[in-house]
């Protein structure tokens, strides 16, 4: 099957192709939405907002943890 992509400003154009394509037989789909990302192969997952972080909250306070250092010592590339 062929197939042609239109881009329309107006959604009355839309409404027009809808009602074109039950006289000359062809089918508007739209495009679905690419929901995962990758980058560098690992896929990338949006968060979800309903999660409760409070308790984390808890365990980092206080802790004086400086993400400098935390970035030199532990995210390091093994090489």
């Amino acid at each position: 099957m062929q197939q042609v992509i239109i881009k329309y400003k107006n959604l009355k154009t839309l409404m027009l192709l809808k009602d074109l394509a039950k006289y000359f037989d062809f089918v508007i789909s739209i495009p679905q939405k690419k929901t995962t990302k990758t980058i560098n192969g690992v896929t990338i997952i949006p968060g979800d907002n309903s999660i409760d972080t409070s308790e984390l909250t808890k365990i980092f306070t206080e802790k004086n943890i400086d993400t400098k250092k935390l970035r030199q010592e532990a995210w390091q590339r093994r090489k």
